[in-house]
């Protein structure tokens, strides 16, 4: 005869076992959609040649959430987000914010212009990386249409001394004509482990922004 504990404990264990394939489900969907959007939306092969399998999770302070390629305005995404991934704890990364349609997508002659870029941070804790790019968030000139705005995670192989220009967010300066590629080549990084994107066109706050960076 089976006793009550060895029931409890079997349904214990059954229960762990149920959570853990539902979880594991939910990561999984989000593995294969992000690359699915990263690839329908032509960031592959615009920004990366390969798409991330992760997602990177980004709220915004006015409470709009990034989500494979939503519509988002200027104005909900104008101050730094909250960015989170599934990091390991001990290792360091990198995480790039960057447009490749500048000025617009029909004409990407400034391809890219990326808005943020912080390196060496300890898991994804973003506050305590080494900033070499301030947030700016998002411009697009008027009648542009939609811009992408593409958020990349890489692991590093180890502590980088960067010798890129730390730059301001009053400034416009040496943002253009970025290559996040190029840039991950040049440190090592591989491919990019996790990623997500919005889209956002011109609105009221755009000259705004433009009065801050001296534009």
């Amino acid at each position: 005869m089976i006793g009550t504990g060895t029931i409890l404990r079997c349904a214990i264990v059954l229960l762990i076992a149920d959570n853990t394939m539902v979880n594991f489900r939910v990561l999984a969907r989000a593995m294969s959609t992000v690359a699915k959007a990263f690839e329908a939306n032509q960031v592959v092969p615009d920004v990366v040649s390969k798409a991330p399998s992760a997602l990177v999770t980004v709220k915004y302070p006015s409470g709009v959430e990034v989500n494979e390629g939503n519509e988002l305005t200027p104005t909900q995404v104008k101050d730094v987000p909250t960015v989170s991934w599934d990091a390991t704890p001990n290792q360091l990364y990198t995480l790039v914010m960057t447009d490749p349609d500048a000025p617009s997508r029909k004409d990407p002659k400034f391809r890219e212009w990326h808005h943020w870029l912080v390196g060496n941070i300890p898991g994804n804790n973003v506050a305590a990386g080494e900033t070499l790019s301030a947030y700016v968030g998002s411009g697009p000139p008027p009648d542009t249409g939609l811009h992408r705005y593409v958020y990349l995670v890489y692991k590093q192989p180890s502590k980088l001394n960067f010798d890129e220009p730390r730059l301001p967010n009053t400034s416009g300066e040496n943002r253009g004509k970025f290559s996040i590629a190029k840039f991950a080549q040049k440190y090592n990084l591989g491919d990019p482990i996790a990623g997500n994107f919005y889209q956002a066109k011109y609105d009221d706050y755009v000259p705004i922004l433009y009065k801050q960076l001296g534009a």
